[in-house]
């Protein structure tokens, strides 16, 4: 049956794929399906790309809610378009071949899905059905001896916060005061993800603005104390509604390690006394029933499983990464979980390393054999006995459990603690290969977007920016991005991001004193100390030279921001190469706050995101390379400035066409050529790009040496000709007016013209009216033998002189074109303006003519005659 619905539909433009992408989260997170949230947006980013690119038609999308999952439509209006279907027995080829790629994903990732046919539309729908798990399901635990209730601290705080429909904090008791270091009056009103380190990793969890909308929720996340340490806390929130039925947000907050005072019970099996051949399998009889459906639940529930069964003081469980090389530390109880959480040792013997992973051991006391077990160093823990985890003989994981005595344990407790490692090898794993399934989905989800975000831009500082927003906090808590000009420079600090903005002076400050990270090559992440190594130090010689307190007794501001930077970077601190080319543009450094440490998966997809942004980055510099040495070569082909000429005026207004990156086109030029005369030329080359250019450096620079070794206006265009018919294959013909221009004594100017097949230069007297200055004649660059000759025109006080590109006169609007005519009754509005009036009244003219932006250079030169002053 369904429950809701929502559609749109989508231009068939590249950027409609993100717009739909988004779509598509938005209506999923608004109905809290954000289990399928991921899978969707990838199959929803195929087939839409499939729709607006491939098929250039508009793609409807199609959101249907039913009460077991979603369903999803995308239209295109291109029915005749085959789509291969299983059951036709084509082959889908290679998964890596662009085309059809859609089709595997939904074969893949879907419940089920289907193409549908209608006389105006092709339907490419999937469902993807929701996980079964029991939502908000509480009852009573048994009674238990008191010696196996769980142990807590003697006064044991729950914090209560009451979130807004808006997400702000409205209410704060004392015992958060207490566990967090706030006021209540310092955090009313404030966002409660403001004070939250959520670890966002794609695939896990559930977001913290997700949770704060379902009517019931257990989890753990960290919340962000005033002293800026991330103090981890088991949460239980309840959605409610006041008698104006606005809802709210009641959230139970304890410290993470006493999460029993909160976690629903769990539910135990009805046992049949008359059934005697019943039997309960013994992975509930340790884990309980049912049994979390989630890895981290799990394996929490595992290690205070194992405590209780041997009566410790603490326990833990480690994963081992795929090739059984190193251990990972994913869950433990009676330790500082935020601490080790994540952290890796090797499997191997020595010290350091854990070297009883793969066989049971009981250490009868550690202070004999320090650093046997590296997870327990100063935690005061003096015995322990570890298990290994493994599944088809591979080893999978390990399990412990120690005590804070010497000698607690022997081999018949390490039994026991085998048995129960048995029972859970195989539902442990299954649980994490079920994470890393979600995982490298929401990873896929996360690298589609990154992809396009970053492929959307060649302006190298937003590339900058877009690394770091990309990383933060979704992958680290902060993050730099080193880049380094070329193979002899330093790396260089270009860019700081951390999740809270205060941090980011302290942040930038603390890096640029310490030498950046080395540029190696080899790809993947390798561990940097020296960010957190500087920050400690530089928070213990604060704490030595001054207790740092003001009149008031508070910390100063220096003190408080050089504690917060130590606790911001304490953590690991990872390097990855931006490696482009076959060269190293730089480091993407990823940090993570006091004592904690970076997931593999997170680092490998953040390797994953390195090689795009490094691929960006380099583009990103390409094209700013190309565009400082396209706009230093068209300011080459323009003259520096306009010479002063007596008793004339003149302006030239000059609009290239494009983004800036074109080179070419048309051309312009004043110059003296001897005492009293003058030069002028405008020309327009055809086609753009380098071979434009030549031809256009080559006519300016020519005009002003022929010029000035004195030959006449003939002449110079007859030789410039032969110049360019030399280039060969490069040369491009040219239209050209040239000039030569002598002011007169008695107010007026004389000019004697040459027109190769230019627009024809238009003048204007005083009384109004327009008239062509010069006769049509060959153009430049087509035919060796030319006879050209210059012809001679007076321009009498208040005369005007315009000549103009084809660019001005082939403005079009549809089929309307500007042309001589339109130009000429501009012109002859012009009558008592100034050269810079007229030339500006031209252009306005010129770009009113059309809607759209011009298409081609324009240059606009008018000289006028002034007329004397009268008396």
């Amino acid at each position: 049956m369904i429950t809701a619905r929502a559609a749109a539909t989508f231009d068939p433009a590249g950027r409609s794929v993100a717009t739909a992408r988004a779509f598509v989260r938005d209506t999923l997170q608004g109905w809290g399906y954000t289990d399928v949230v991921d899978d969707a947006v990838v199959l929803t980013s195929e087939l839409v790309t499939n729709a607006v690119v491939h098929a250039g038609t508009a793609a409807d999308v199609l959101c249907l809610r039913t009460e077991d999952g979603v369903r999803i439509e995308v239209s295109d209006h291109y029915p005749e378009r085959e789509i291969p279907l299983q059951s036709t027995g084509l082959d889908f080829g290679s998964p890596d071949r662009e085309n059809g790629r859609g089709l595997l994903l939904c074969a893949a990732l879907a419940s089920r899905w289907g193409v549908e046919y209608s006389p105006t539309h092709k339907h490419v729908w999937f469902q993807l059905d929701l996980p079964e798990r029991p939502v908000g399901i509480r009852s009573a635990g048994p009674l238990l001896p008191v010696g196996l209730l769980p142990v807590a601290d003697e006064r044991v705080r729950v914090a209560v916060v009451q979130i807004d429909s808006t997400g702000s904090i409205a209410a704060w008791n004392e015992d958060a005061a207490f566990l967090f270091g706030y006021a209540a009056d310092q955090v009313t009103g404030k966002q409660l993800t403001d004070l939250t380190a959520w670890p966002q990793t794609p695939g896990t969890n559930t977001g913290i603005v997700d949770a704060l909308q379902l009517s019931r929720w257990e989890g753990s996340y960290g919340m962000r104390g005033a002293d800026g340490r991330t103090i981890p806390v088991y949460a239980s929130h309840l959605r409610v509604r006041d008698t104006h039925g606005e809802p709210s947000t009641v959230c139970l907050l304890v410290r993470d390690y006493e999460r029993a005072v909160l976690q629903s019970p769990v539910r135990t099996p009805v046992s049949d006394a008359n059934a005697e051949s019943h039997k309960t399998d013994p992975f509930e009889i340790f884990i309980g029933s049912p049994a979390p459906d989630d890895l981290d639940g799990l394996l929490q529930r595992t290690v205070e499983r194992a405590r209780d069964m041997l009566d410790a003081d603490s326990a833990f469980l480690l994963l081992a990464t795929d090739d059984e090389t190193e251990l990972e530390v994913r869950a433990t109880t009676g330790l500082p979980s935020a601490r080790q959480r994540f952290a890796r040792v090797p499997v191997e013997a020595g010290t350091g390393r854990y070297g009883s992973a793969r066989m049971p051991a009981v250490h009868e006391d550690l202070d004999n054999v320090p650093g046997a077990v590296p997870l327990l160093g100063g935690t005061g823990m003096r015995s322990v006995v570890t298990v290994p985890l493994k599944v088809e003989g591979r080893l999978t994981g390990s399990l412990g459990v120690a005590a804070e005595t010497a000698g607690r344990y022997s081999n018949e407790e390490a039994l026991r603690l085998q048995f129960a490692a048995d029972r859970i090898a195989l539902a442990v794993e299954s649980a994490r290969l079920g994470e890393l399934e979600r995982l490298r989905r929401g990873s896929l989800s996360f690298l589609v977007e990154a992809s396009d975000l970053l492929a959307g831009t060649l302006d190298r500082d937003q590339t900058l920016a877009l690394m770091a927003q990309m990383t933060v906090p979704t992958l680290a808590t902060w993050c730099a991005v080193y880049t380094i000009a070329d193979q002899s420079s330093e790396p260089y600090l270009s860019y700081v991001l951390h999740e809270d903005e205060e941090l980011i002076d302290g942040l930038k400050a603390l890096l640029s004193k310490i030498a950046p990270p080395d540029p190696v090559p080899t790809p993947g992440a390798r561990v940097w100390a020296a960010p957190s190594e500087a920050a400690h130090e530089a928070a213990l010689r604060t704490s030595m030279r001054t207790l740092g307190l003001d009149e008031s007794g508070r910390l100063g501001s220096g003190i408080r921001t050089t504690l917060a930077t130590a606790a911001a970077v304490g953590g690991e601190t990872v390097v990855l190469p931006l490696v482009a080319r076959n060269r190293v543009i730089g480091m993407l450094t990823l940090g993570k706050p006091s004592d904690d440490h970076f997931r593999q998966e997170i680092l490998e997809l953040a390797e994953d995101l390195s090689r795009r942004a490094a691929l960006a980055l380099d583009n990103a510099r390409l094209y700013s390379e190309r565009m400082a040495i396209s706009q230093s070569l068209q300011r080459s082909l323009l003259p520096p400035g306009l010479p002063e000429v007596p008793n004339v005026e003149i302006e030239v207004i000059y609009r290239a066409a494009g983004e800036g990156n074109e080179v070419g086109g048309d051309f312009y030029d004043v110059f003296p050529i001897r005492d009293g005369a003058y030069g002028f030329a405008i020309g327009d080359v055809c086609g753009t790009g380098p071979e434009a250019a030549a031809v256009t450096g080559l006519a300016r620079h020519a005009l002003r040496l022929l010029a000035r070794e004195g030959f006449g206006g003939p002449a110079v265009l007859e030789r410039l000709n032969a110049a360019i018919l030399d280039e060969g294959a490069r040369s491009r013909f040219l239209t050209l007016l040239y000039g030569e221009l002598w002011p007169q004594e008695d107010g007026s100017a004389l000019l004697k013209v040459v027109c190769a097949g230019h627009p024809l230069p238009l003048r204007l007297r005083q009384d109004g009216s327009v008239e062509s200055a010069a006769e049509p004649q060959p153009l430049l660059g087509v035919i060796e033998d030319l006879e050209l000759y210059e012809q001679t025109v007076t321009l009498a006080p208040g005369d005007v002189l315009l000549c103009v590109t084809d660019g001005v006169t082939e403005r079009r609007e549809g089929t309307r074109m500007l042309g001589d005519d339109g130009l000429a009754d501009v012109l002859a509005t012009c009558t008592g303006l100034t050269a810079g009036a007229v030339a500006a009244r031209i252009l306005r003219a010129v770009e009113r003519f059309a809607a759209e932006p011009a298409s081609d250079d324009m240059a606009i030169l008018a000289m006028r005659v002034p007329e004397p002053p009268t008396t």
